[in-house]
């Protein structure tokens, strides 16, 4: 996103995720005022993922979407020892890519978790 104040509330997102984790009194405020400057701008794509992330937050009291897979990994021990922070990191990942939107490969994330958020 190109507005200021969305980059600016975008960093305060992450930085509460990296502190506090899935918190929910504030991040769902905080995600659906993102949501607002999506809208400003006419990113239909963004206001969609941002509209399934929070409502999924509401409903599961945390993030359950996995990251999508550059390629297929192997599973492993450390994979699975990491499974607690999955939420959080998935959550940060999905929030973080807003911010650079004229990368295509960010677009195809967003575009995999809506349809993840969708179908869960």
């Amino acid at each position: 996103m190109e507005n200021k104040k969305a980059i600016k509330l975008i960093d305060k997102i992450l930085k509460n995720l990296d502190k506090t984790g899935i918190n929910t009194d504030t991040l769902i405020d905080d995600i659906k005022e993102l949501r607002t400057y999506a809208l400003e701008a006419q990113i239909p794509l963004v206001v969609k993922v941002l509209r399934l992330t929070y409502e999924h937050i509401e409903a599961t009291e945390s993030f359950m979407i996995p990251m999508p897979d550059d390629e297929p990994i192997e599973e492993d021990a450390e994979v699975v020892a990491n499974d607690e922070l999955a939420p959080v990191e998935s959550l940060k990942y999905v929030i973080a890519l807003m911010k650079n939107l004229n990368n295509k490969g960010n677009i195809a994330d967003l575009k995999e978790y809506r349809d993840l958020l969708n179908s869960y």
